[in-house]
């Protein structure tokens, strides 16, 4: 009967997978064994059967002592009795040995007292946990719930399609549900709805992918702002370079030097101001004129990168200590304590910003 059933299971399942596979097929199972040791009151029923099975086994074990005595004595004195009383004292073990297959078969036989008052004791339970299987079935669309306890055979069965805990809770509120008001109730069902949503392996699928959708979205701003920054920053290092070359013409005409450079072809020996003969510089002179102030720019090109990449690093430091301490006060809001946020820091900028 059992082959049959495990066969009819089998083709059931080969059907549904051919049937289903455009959108594929949801099996779950529970182990009834683990969900009845989960369950306060059938543990302490079970333990007082289990006690009344002692008792049981004692009394079997006192009778099977005096049977082995009475073999044992007939056994001694069979030389000294006459045959009617070895007749008699056989038929009186015999007796006593078929009193106590029937004792046996009473306490522990397929219809004994054990097996109907264990069944007594697990049928609410099943009747509860077969309720609570259809509605998850239901609820949750699956094609298959089996039971791994029992004698279907599961060479193998990943953890998180187990449902075991989750009938388990299930079956101790149930319990406690008259004790409640209509409100806690309510916030009950609204729990195990939560509950319910968190163990199904599918929602913890899509609940992963859109977190990491999420990071990777994330990660994606945080690149573009970087380089927005980096480019702000060779921006404005032009420009600082602009500035301070313009400065050293400026300076330079200021100090008699030319304001515009000069090739060592245009060298001519006089000029005439208001009147009077003035003699230029020469062309060597103009030449390290120029060379000085193209390595001063140079330096104060180096100078404000520089700058300008400290106060990137610092800005970068400054927006990860923002994200830790932030992510530390989720943490705490979570577990219940408070933790005062950093105050918010200006960004730091270049030496040269806000310079025209």
């Amino acid at each position: 009967m059992k082959k049959f059933l495990f066969t009819v299971l089998t083709v059931l399942s080969c059907i549904a997978v051919n049937a289903q596979a455009a959108k594929g097929l949801k099996i779950g199972y529970i182990d009834m064994d683990y969900i009845l040791d989960k369950v306060p009151d059938y543990a302490e029923a079970k333990n007082q059967l289990e006690q009344k099975a002692n008792k049981w086994q004692q009394e079997m074990q006192v009778k099977r002592n005096d049977i082995s005595k009475l073999k044992e004595g007939l056994q001694a004195e069979k030389a000294l009795l006459t045959k009617e009383l070895i007749e008699e004292r056989e038929e009186e073990i015999a007796f006593l040995e078929k009193d106590l297959i029937e004792y046996q078969e009473k306490r522990f036989g397929p219809t004994g007292d054990f097996i109907s008052q264990k069944s007594v004791l697990v049928k609410p339970v099943q009747d509860q946990v077969f309720s609570i299987v259809q509605d998850l079935a239901t609820s949750r669309k699956f094609d298959f719930i089996f039971d791994k306890s029992s004698d279907l055979t599961m060479m193998f069965a990943a953890k998180k399609y187990d449902i075991s805990d989750y009938v388990v809770k299930r079956l101790t509120r149930s319990a406690k549900r008259e004790k409640l008001s209509g409100k806690e109730v309510k916030e009950l069902d609204e729990q195990e709805k939560q509950e319910e949503l968190e163990a199904d392996p599918e929602y913890a699928d899509r609940k992963k992918a859109t977190e990491d959708k999420k990071a990777e979205r994330q990660k994606k701003l945080d690149e573009k702002k970087a380089a927005q920054e980096a480019k702000k920053a060779a921006y404005d290092a032009r420009r600082q370079q602009l500035k301070e070359e313009q400065e050293a013409k400026r300076n330079g005409a200021k100090t008699g030097k030319p304001a515009t450079a000069t090739t060592p072809k245009e060298t001519p020996a006089t000029t005439e101001t208001d009147g009077e003969a003035s003699t230029e510089k020469p062309a060597d002179a103009t030449a390290t004129d120029k060379q000085d102030a193209a390595k001063a720019a140079k330096d104060a090109k180096l100078k404000a990168l520089e700058d300008r990449k400290k106060a990137i690093e610092e800005r970068k430091k400054k927006i990860l200590e923002d994200r830790e301490a932030a992510k530390k006060a989720r943490e705490d809001a979570k577990n219940g304590t408070t933790t005062t946020p950093p105050a918010t820091e200006t960004p730091a900028t270049s030496p040269t910003d806000g310079d025209d």
